[in-house]
């Protein structure tokens, strides 16, 4: 049972369509994970525009999968790119982001065999 995500706006938007919930699950497998990695780089640099687009990139994927802390999370980290906040501040931020991101990316994998 999934406790990280929820696919109910999925299924809602796809009309119950399983392969297309693989679909997005698999696209939050392969884009999501990278651009956490060019979010962490980005953050450690204060590279904000760099920052600010990867977390807008995976704002639409996190809402689609009822993802509502990392969602909240990530909007703190679009809110610090814009405002150009200190460093130490984004950085528990977005640790709490990464971990949730890779706890709905194991129980995905798990739930979906992938």
């Amino acid at each position: 049972m999934a406790l990280q995500y929820n696919l109910s706006k999925v299924y809602e938007i796809s009309e119950n369509d399983n392969d297309f919930a693989l679909q997005i699950v698999s696209l939050f497998l392969e884009e999501v994970p990278v651009e956490i990695q060019l979010m962490k780089n980005a953050i450690e640099l204060k590279n904000y525009t760099q920052a600010y687009a990867s977390a807008h990139k995976i704002k639409p994927t996190l809402d689609l999968l009822g993802m509502d802390i990392a969602y909240e999370d990530n909007m703190l980290i679009m809110n610090w790119t814009k405002q150009e906040g200190k460093r130490k501040e984004i950085k528990e931020v977005f640790k709490s982001l990464k971990t949730r991101i890779s706890e709905a990316a194991d129980e995905i994998k798990k739930d979906f065999k992938l």
